[in-house]
């Protein structure tokens, strides 16, 4: 795996030193209260792991799972699941969790759709900020790294199901994917 990897972008030690800094933001915004911590699944669930333990909040954690990219690398319609029931969201302060905030289809869309099922409040929060790859107008609230348009992997993020245990971020070499329309 290590050689289908063009540079590391992001080490262990950094990533760690971004986790603390943006969980010390946000354990200031949201003292003295509750939250409800969304996880966007899959990718996210490492980034989440690390990051809502060293949050001194009490939260509870729900997931949301969208599909749209799969084994390919061209973007499709997404399809949102949510786990939280209405009940768990209604007048509830959310923090919405992703991995990597690109093209902003995916956060836009379960954004609203928290907002539809009652949160209070959502902001958001992403591993990595690609807006180089932005469709359309979205921001994150937090972003603990910003990363030019690489494909990149590790920490969670994939390629194809794979990298995903990587500890460090990295650049995938172009040849891996090379042929196809990579958007993440």
């Amino acid at each position: 795996m290590h050689g289908d990897i063009e540079r590391i972008l992001l080490s262990e030690e950094e990533i760690l030193r971004g986790l603390d800094r943006v969980a010390q933001t946000l354990t200031e915004e949201y003292a003295g209260q509750e939250i409800t911590a969304v996880c966007v699944l899959k990718g996210s669930c490492i980034f989440v792991a690390d990051l809502i333990r060293r949050l001194q909040v009490p939260l509870n954690l729900a997931f949301a799972y969208v599909q749209s990219y799969g084994d390919r690398t061209e973007p499709g319609e997404l399809v949102t699941h949510l786990m939280p029931t209405e009940d768990e969201l209604r007048g509830r302060r959310v923090l919405l969790l992703d991995d990597i905030l690109d093209s902003g289809r995916t956060l836009r869309l379960v954004k609203r759709e928290l907002i539809a099922r009652g949160a209070a409040d959502v902001r958001t929060c992403v591993f990595l900020d690609k807006p180089a790859r932005r469709a359309v107008e979205f921001e994150a609230d937090h972003a603990c790294f910003q990363v030019d348009d690489l494909f990149v992997v590790g920490y969670g993020l994939d390629y194809a199901g794979r990298y995903r245990n990587l500890r460090f971020v990295g650049a995938l070499r172009e040849e891996i994917y090379a042929g196809e329309d990579v958007t993440p």
